[in-house]
């Protein structure tokens, strides 16, 4: 089939790696966002899928909004058979799905009802579930809510992060995108529509999201460190300062700690949660790069008494 592949960032990439490599289809152009201020020097970048396409010399089209009527007649000049999506970050509109004689065909990446939305992946760790998977299905105007193609599951370790789980779910999940592909060429995929029970919406996760309640179990506290992990990043103040944890362990043995509470020794820091403590691992101080925590300590020189998430 010939293809129109949409997709931003760089959990879109080996999508349309596999695509590329496939030998049943031709991915004729790709449909990203705009070029967006990025770095220090805030210079134009194009997306991760907008370089990889340039690389394999494939038309790039970056509409500002895909209902835009030049858009949509380049398009419909292409012709392609089918739209496969992997995050591409904006609203298709009525009229650009209506052009693929197959449709727009997303992977998303949770199984579906759960974690209809932006975030997936990250509620799927803030929610602790054990098990989840990508799944591809037939885009409709409704919110990830049309008839699902396949899926796959992933077991969620203990110490994913959302980057982990996300990073291996998209090389998984490419293999699904591809394979189908070739079941809609063959005829022999036909979608399944969703159950509606098990309904579950994951937004954006906001920097609110991920300011840390030490009040809170010190499970909830790893899941929020984990699931915010790499953006938006958890954090907390200390000293009226902004400081990002990045990464902590559990410490089922000491209770003695009250929520916020920071203890240091030589060679680790625990804070105490509203269960049992943390063990501060990684952390980045505001305008510093990310350290041992142990290090942090020595630098800042902490009081008895001191704690974690006050003004």
């Amino acid at each position: 089939m010939r293809l129109v592949f949409a997709g931003t960032p760089e959990v879109a990439v080996p999508a349309l790696d596999a695509l590329i490599a496939s030998e049943r289809h031709e991915v004729v152009a790709v449909v990203t966002r705009p070029d967006a201020p990025a770095g220090r020097g805030r210079r134009m970048v194009a997306s991760p899928v907008a370089e990889r396409a340039e690389e394999a010399g494939i038309e790039v089209l970056k509409p500002a909004r895909p209902r835009d009527e030049d858009f949509l007649a380049r398009l419909r000049e292409i012709g392609p058979d089918c739209c496969p999506v992997v995050a591409y970050g904006a609203l298709l509109p009525r009229p650009a799905l209506e052009i693929p004689r197959h449709g727009w065909v997303n992977l998303h990446f949770s199984l579906l009802p759960a974690w209809r939305g932006a975030a997936p992946v990250q509620h799927a760790v803030l929610a602790g579930d054990e098990v989840t998977g990508a799944a591809t299905f037939q885009i409709e105007e409704g919110l990830d809510s049309g008839p699902v193609y396949g899926v796959i599951t992933e077991q969620v370790r203990p110490t994913d992060t959302s980057g982990d789980l996300l990073t291996r779910l998209a090389f998984a999940g490419a293999g699904l995108l591809a394979a189908t592909m070739d079941g809609i060429e063959d005829g022999t995929l036909k979608p399944v529509p969703q159950p509606a029970e098990g309904v579950s919406l994951a937004p954006k996760l906001t920097v609110e999201d991920a300011r840390l309640d030490w009040a809170a179990p010190a499970l909830r506290v790893d899941r929020v460190v984990r699931g915010c992990a790499p953006a938006p990043g958890a954090w907390t103040l200390f000293r009226g300062e902004r400081l990002k944890v990045m990464q902590v362990a559990l410490d089922h043995g000491r209770t003695d700690l009250a929520p916020g509470e920071i203890v240091a020794g030589k060679n680790s820091v625990h804070v105490g949660t509203g269960s049992h403590a943390v063990e501060l691992l990684w952390v980045q101080p505001q305008g510093k790069k990310p350290m041992k925590a142990a290090d942090w300590a020595r630098g800042v020189r902490i009081a008895a008494g001191e704690r974690l998430g006050g003004a």
